[in-house]
């Protein structure tokens, strides 16, 4: 049962793969300034990278944690998910209300899926 790390930094791996499961951190949006959508395609489109380099896709994620700041966010935050998943692929999910790291950030992502 080996264990492989991707970009690893003292605290995190961006990328853990184990027994064909891939593990990625949090993410957040790659401009903090914008608005919730923006914020989540870019989030979005930063899983779908680290997701082909880890040797998977979005049809293969079993479950994400979404994370939000507010949920005001809720609705325009789903918008922009439900565009983004294939249909007929929906992970198991959960969403909560969850003070940032950051105070600009307004959505965070952690998601497992399955190597193809």
């Amino acid at each position: 049962m080996s264990i492989e790390r991707l970009e690893t930094k003292q605290r995190m791996s961006r990328i853990v793969k184990h027994n064909g499961t891939i593990y990625l951190c949090g993410q957040v949006a790659a401009d903090a300034t914008k608005g919730i959508t923006e914020q989540t395609q870019t989030m979005l489109d930063k899983v779908d990278a680290l997701l082909t380099q880890a040797g998977s896709n979005r049809e293969h994620i079993l479950s994400a944690t979404i994370y939000v700041k507010d949920m005001s966010y809720f609705a325009d935050m789903n918008a922009v998910w439900d565009a983004w998943l294939p249909e007929g692929h929906a992970p198991a999910r959960a969403c909560v209300a969850a003070k940032m790291a950051r105070e600009a950030l307004l959505v965070e992502i952690s998601v497992v899926a399955a190597e193809i």
